[in-house]
């Protein structure tokens, strides 16, 4: 059983991102938009495939993610919300025998991580164009070999609470789709974002490896962490980032 973080109690989840959520996201093509022409990168970032995943495709690939890559027995790691895409193109590259899976919803995000994944040629990246909360959507369990999380929104004030993906249910969820042994990675600038995650996984089967209060004194917790722009801002002017490793039992 991992260490309680934060000390608080944890309500229970179910193996689910849309609990108590009414909104079902939809793929759609250009043509179902009424004014299709008003974000320029609605349409580029369907001319970027590989390695964008549409959102309309994205579900079809759940439980055979290996047929979007070019080497489909590879381990799979998820990023949630990559942001440019300097994470995943560079980890793609650093780690060309594993597939890596970006998910973003916003069209220009998709375009600037498809940009930075084929300037690091790395042909094992993927980005798909999905919601983050409706991943149940896109994977079965036992998929995933890893998951990454970098600085997500930290939704500070009790007003955003219901938008913070941070939370029990985010737990519940990675600990189905995981395979024994795999792991989530996680770095944010605000330590109640991690400690959520880490105190739900209490009562779940995953355990807490490491948490570390300030990587750049100490070190990530993994041998291999990469430092993003965003990340070497808060180093700049000597903040702490957090980072937390879990592994998932069995």
């Amino acid at each position: 059983m991992p260490t309680v973080v934060s000390g608080k109690p944890i309500q229970k989840g179910r193996a689910t991102m849309v609990e108590n959520r009414k909104y079902k996201f939809r793929g759609k093509k250009p043509e179902e938009y009424s004014m299709p022409d008003l974000n320029p990168h609605l349409k580029l970032h369907r001319k970027m495939v590989p390695p964008v995943v549409v959102a309309e495709e994205a579900p079809g690939f759940k439980g055979k993610w290996g047929q979007a890559f070019p080497n489909p027995d590879q381990p799979l790691h998820l990023e949630i919300g990559p942001g440019n895409g300097f994470y995943l193109a560079g980890m793609a590259k650093r780690h060309p025998d594993l597939n890596w899976l970006g998910i973003e919803i916003r069209f220009k995000r998709v375009v600037l991580v498809a940009k930075k994944i084929n300037a690091a040629e790395a042909t094992n990246a993927r980005i798909a164009r999905y919601d983050a909360w409706q991943l149940q959507d896109l994977f079965v369990d036992g998929e995933l070999d890893g998951l990454h999380i970098n600085f997500p929104d930290p939704w500070k004030h009790r007003r955003g609470e219901k938008h913070r993906l941070m939370r029990t249910e985010l737990a519940v969820w990675a600990a189905s789709v995981l395979k024994p042994g795999g792991e989530i990675r996680m770095k944010s600038d605000h330590r109640p974002n991690l400690e959520r995650v880490v105190d739900a996984c209490a009562d779940l089967p995953i355990s807490l490896v490491d948490f570390i209060d300030d990587i750049d004194k100490v070190g990530a917790p993994w041998s291999d962490d990469l430092v993003t722009n965003y990340q070497s801002k808060f180093n700049l002017r000597g903040e702490p980032i957090y980072a937390a490793l879990l592994r998932r039992d069995g």
